[in-house]
């Protein structure tokens, strides 16, 4: 069955994504201001809501043609979301964009380790791959829906493309006859590797293994300029740089055959050995960014939708640009690839003699060589001024929190608003992302923190006047607040997207923006300075990624049974945050709730 069958198959399980009811969200969204808004300003906040939203007004007018747009387009929001937050965003991929995840360390320490761990991660992925094409993909379940599963085939065989004003994806995987290469990087250098026999079938770990040998000899040297490091630029920046690199014939043709691979492969030097405490945060933001111009960044090209990183020292990850990709379908291939590293390889190598791997050559003149110095220096910038901090939380997990009845999330979101408050004396305007896979095309939307319910349990939390058996009933109500927020954002009720809608609809119509948008509030509203991610998955995985506001952090966390996994980031520029201060705070406002439950005697 090809894949666009199994995918008409899916979406006939999945319904369309739901166009909120306009007074509900505007409802809404005055209940998510008053924690962050003095009582005056919400009171002005309130009467431009209301005019709004009123009967015959503006919102009506454009909710109406939202329910129009949701009849007759596949998404109602999907499409404008991936154009308005990624393609149209113009800061580096690198750091404001591409997530990160390290995965727990190999075991070994050299070169010839790398490449049977890379021959057995390159297989494991066209392993996923061959099930995604033939259909056999089993398709994903989330509290007894079916999941729409058409990320999957994107995944492959794509690239983000920069452009002066706005970037654009291409797709060039097709199930019968897309490309059948992947991009291998070492040293600054790009080789294409043909994963495929002529026959069709792919190669085996061991012919895998072989190539990666013939690259490896073939790439002794770090090239001199390191190009990959291009596409860390300003999208702006870069895309005028793309369009000068690419009036050369072999500039166009190597550029091409990046972007068309199936992934990209980083096999990446090894990093200086540091203090066992301190090798978490360094091994993500390796996968992050690569380092910096003198250690790996220049093994990445940022565009490309699926980057597997693996390091001589035993370190792996995966980066991924997030037009395409989302954690959720990310984690089902990491965990099929996991699973698949854990088989012996019984398949015997044919003994077909294979093509030499092709390096990919550029032709560099001054333009771009100053482009390159450019970036170089900008890349470099933007990674000593981000400051990561990655730890184990090992004195409860998941299990700890179900026992107490409450929903392990919405615990660890209360924690973090806590860690905030503490550090910062304020609540912040928050969000965590819910999945919309339940429909057709469903992206992502926000679950909003804080809430009332959050700011007076964090309030009374640090009061000695205020008896244990109130805060804990003060947290259990904040943490049922927010699994409430959860569930509607899962179900397609959020605010975020809904709002974000009716604004794209009134420029789409040439109209003056609305006064509801143009309201400080609303400014506020969408000031991230704290950018939330869960991510589970089955293995001690950390997912990392820069905050979304200058002066914000970006927190992610990866619950496991007995222990939980986090990543703190901050701008280094910014002299009110601090990841190391924040990620201690955290660790000791999670002990603090446990003591909560756990009185010590």
């Amino acid at each position: 069955m090809q894949t666009s069958a199994v995918l008409r198959q899916a979406h006939s399980s999945v319904p369309p994504q739901p166009v909120p009811p306009l007074l509900q969200t505007l409802q809404r969204y005055l209940t998510a201001l008053e924690p962050l808004l003095p009582p005056d300003e919400l009171q002005h906040t309130r009467k431009i809501v209301q005019k709004f939203g009123c009967p015959g007004g503006l919102g009506e007018k454009l909710q109406r043609e939202l329910i129009k747009r949701a009849k007759h387009s596949h998404n109602w929001i999907s499409d404008w979301w991936v154009q308005w937050a990624y393609l149209e965003c113009r800061q580096p991929l690198a750091v404001h964009s591409n997530p990160a995840i390290s995965l727990p360390n190999r075991d070994f320490t050299d070169w010839r380790g790398q490449l049977v761990f890379a021959s057995k991660l390159i297989a494991g992925v066209l392993d996923f791959k061959a099930q995604v094409d033939s259909g056999k993909l089993a398709l994903e379940y989330m509290r007894g829906q079916p999941l729409c599963m058409e990320l999957f085939p994107q995944l492959f065989s794509s690239c983000r493309i920069p452009g002066p004003k706005h970037d654009h994806v291409v797709h060039y995987g097709r199930p019968r006859r897309g490309p059948a290469h992947i991009t291998v990087v070492r040293n600054y250098q790009f080789f294409q590797l043909d994963v495929y026999n002529s026959d069709g079938t792919p190669l085996t770990e061991s012919q895998i293994h072989a190539q990666l040998l013939r690259i490896r000899s073939q790439s002794w040297k770090t090239d001199k300029q390191p190009m990959g490091i291009l596409t860390s630029e300003h999208r702006h920046t870069w895309g005028q740089a793309y369009t000068r690199l690419l009036r050369d014939k072999i500039n166009k043709e190597s550029v091409r055959l990046i972007e068309k691979s199936i992934f990209t492969l980083c096999l990446d030097s090894p990093v200086m050995r540091i203090s066992d405490e301190k090798y978490s945060s360094r091994m993500a933001a390796q996968i992050l960014h690569g380092g910096g111009t003198f250690s790996n960044s220049g093994n990445r090209w940022f565009d490309k939708t699926l980057q597997f990183v693996v390091g001589e020292d035993g370190s792996w990850g995966l980066l991924y640009e997030h037009a395409t990709a989302e954690g959720p379908p990310i984690s089902t291939l990491l965990d099929h690839v996991l699973e698949y590293c854990k088989k012996p390889d019984r398949v015997r190598a044919p003994l077909i003699p294979l093509p030499m791997p092709k390096k990919l050559y550029f032709y560099i003149n001054s333009e771009i060589k100053w482009d390159l110095e450019m970036a170089k220096q900008n890349l470099d910038i933007l990674i000593n001024d981000l400051d990561i901090k990655c730890f184990n939380f090992q004195h409860f997990g998941k299990e700890f929190v179900k026992q107490l009845k409450l929903s392990p999330n919405s615990f660890i979101q209360v924690a973090i608003q806590l860690a905030y408050y503490r550090v910062h004396s304020e609540v912040c305007a928050a969000c965590d992302i819910a999945s919309l896979r339940m429909f057709r095309g469903g992206r992502t939307d926000y679950i909003r923190s804080p809430t009332n319910q959050m700011l007076s349990f964090i309030r009374a939390f640090d009061d000695d006047a205020v008896s244990r058996e109130a805060k804990v009933q003060l947290l259990r109500e904040a943490v049922d607040a927010y699994s409430i927020l959860t569930e509607q954002s899962l179900m397609g009720q959020g605010i975020d997207r809904h709002l974000l809608g009716l604004k794209l609809q009134a420029i789409e119509e040439g109209l003056s923006l609305p006064r509801i948008f143009m309201d400080t509030a609303y400014g506020l509203a969408t000031h991230w300075k704290l950018r939330t991610g869960q991510v589970p998955t089955n293995t001690d995985s950390v997912m990392c990624f820069g905050p979304l506001a200058p002066d914000g952090y970006a927190v992610c966390y990866n619950p496991q049974q007995d222990h939980v996994h986090f990543s703190v980031t901050a701008f280094n520029c910014c002299e009110e945050t601090n990841a190391e201060k924040l990620a201690l705070t955290l660790e000791r406002s999670l002990r603090d709730l446990q003591e909560l439950f756990q009185p010590t005697v």
